[in-house]
């Protein structure tokens, strides 16, 4: 399945002002982006920047992409996947950050950015955001404030990790509208305030979605110094796909459904198959021969239809490079 082309097939989280604090202001050296107008981009990033822009009023300073992530079935082995989380920002000079979510509309908040003590109280959707928010500006990236959306190509339900891939295109968004212009985020040096700002997050899928290749798996290097290396990872240069199987239905038995899928599809030609993150049993990474995959998927799809039970989702998947700025 390719990436959906419109608003339609766009879920994920939503962060935008919420219209009570009256207008933002951009620095001086902030030029705005018309991504939202122009023909040929990708139109997730469009919607990321017409939606910034309809709820503030002026463009998005910059607008970034970051590639969710998964692991190899080893806890140092990751790659990038081509489905994208995108942010768009804009900065401020009135210490407010503003946050709602299409998942939560009852929930918007314009917050004040402090840098110690307690968080202001928020709706729990906005805790990470702002957690990210917070460490960027203790780090000197957004004093002043910024206004943020964030829209995300996939859901939970897909089974990959959502969260690291929004922690990333947060930061990288908000640091380069913080930046002098000319000059691009430091990638390392954000990979560790997000590690210190959210331990509970998975700091290698947060490496991946920054320092990932097309084609390439990052292999990390052990603790504390993290230093990593590619390795050759691209399946459909060997006539393989690598395809992503995700289980409907009640969360109690996805685990044995997707035991079930894993199972039916290796009997029908799959080579391999793995969990994608550090929480199985919603979702299963499945390699097999390129000439298989109607098989596999025909072969899980007649097996869960005979028990009457929701039949599972392909997704097939690219192995992509790390985030970027979208022009």
């Amino acid at each position: 399945m390719t990436r959906p082309a419109g608003p339609a097939g766009i879920a994920g989280l939503h962060l935008t002002g919420s219209g009570l604090a009256g207008p933002a202001v951009a620095g001086p050296a902030v030029a705005g982006l018309d991504i939202a107008r122009r023909a040929t981009a990708d139109p997730l990033f469009r919607l990321v920047a017409y939606a910034l822009e309809a709820a503030h009023g002026r463009p998005p300073a910059a607008v970034w992409s970051a590639p969710y992530a998964f692991h190899l079935g080893s806890p140092r082995l990751v790659a990038a996947a081509g489905w994208p989380t995108a942010a768009a920002a804009a900065p401020r000079t009135d210490g407010l950050v503003r946050l709602s979510s299409l998942g939560h509309p009852a929930d918007g908040c314009d917050l004040p950015l402090t840098l110690s003590g307690p968080p202001p109280a928020a709706p729990a959707w906005a805790v990470r955001p702002y957690s990210v928010l917070r460490a960027l500006a203790r780090a000197g990236f957004g004093r002043g404030g910024t206004d943020l959306h964030v829209q995300g190509s996939l859901t939970a339900a897909a089974g990959l990790a959502t969260a690291e891939a929004a922690d990333c295109a947060v930061a990288l968004a908000v640091a380069d509208v913080h930046t002098e212009a000319g000059e691009l985020p430091d990638r390392a040096h954000l990979a560790r305030l997000l590690a210190a700002a959210l331990p509970d997050g998975d700091d290698t899928l947060r490496r991946a979605v920054l320092f990932a290749r097309p084609g390439k798996a990052l292999l990390l290097g052990a603790e504390p110094r993290k230093r990593h290396r590619y390795v050759p990872f691209d399946p459909a240069a060997s006539g393989s796909r690598l395809v992503l199987v995700a289980v409907r239905g009640e969360a109690a038995d996805r685990p044995a459904e997707l035991a079930r899928a894993v199972s039916c599809a290796r009997r029908a030609g799959a080579l391999s198959a793995w969990p994608p993150g550090r929480e199985p049993g919603r979702s299963a990474l499945v390699l097999l021969p390129e000439a298989r995959l109607t098989a596999v998927r025909a072969a899980v799809a007649e097996d869960f239809r005979d028990r009457e039970r929701p039949v599972p989702r392909f997704l097939n998947i690219a192995v992509a490079g790390a985030a970027r700025r979208e022009e």
